[in-house]
């Protein structure tokens, strides 16, 4: 009896540790993006989400992100992460995350879609390079309309 009861403390403990929700960091130049199937090599505009039972998809691009989460629906989505452009590789919560679409700063997948952390920089950018700002939810709004 004190071995099934070992057994199953084990077995539910793994279980329990295998559902960490929680992001991954992004091994650039070896990951594959989920949606496209390219490697992921630009640490400025790559993204990631995880589902509710801990499994990260990682993305070379913000709007092969969105666009997987159209058909989604293996497990509710509990974490969505955008790499910071003006901090190249730090993840950052895409929703509180503020998104440009400028035609000159080019993105993986040809949207032009660059996410920053901290508003005020993303408004600088946007005064340096031009384009449109958005937020998460405007974001995923154009998308639905454009693509």
């Amino acid at each position: 009896m004190r071995i099934i009861y070992s057994f199953l403390s084990v077995l539910f403990l793994t279980a329990l540790s295998s559902c960490k929700v929680e992001p991954e960091p992004i091994n650039y130049g070896q990951d594959a993006c989920h949606y496209c199937k390219m490697n992921i090599v630009d640490n400025q505009h790559a993204s990631e989400f995880v589902t509710s039972k801990g499994k990260v998809y990682k993305f070379d691009a913000i709007e092969c992100m969105v666009n997987q989460m159209k058909t989604f629906e293996e497990a509710p989505i509990e974490l969505l992460l955008v790499c910071d452009y003006s901090q190249p590789g730090e993840l950052c919560d895409a929703n509180s995350a503020t998104f440009l679409i400028s035609n000159k700063i080019a993105s993986p997948m040809g949207a032009y879609l660059s996410a920053f952390k901290d508003q005020k920089v993303a408004e600088t950018k946007q005064g340096e390079k031009g384009g449109e700002l958005f937020t998460w939810t405007q974001l995923l709004e154009k998308f639905k309309e454009k693509h």
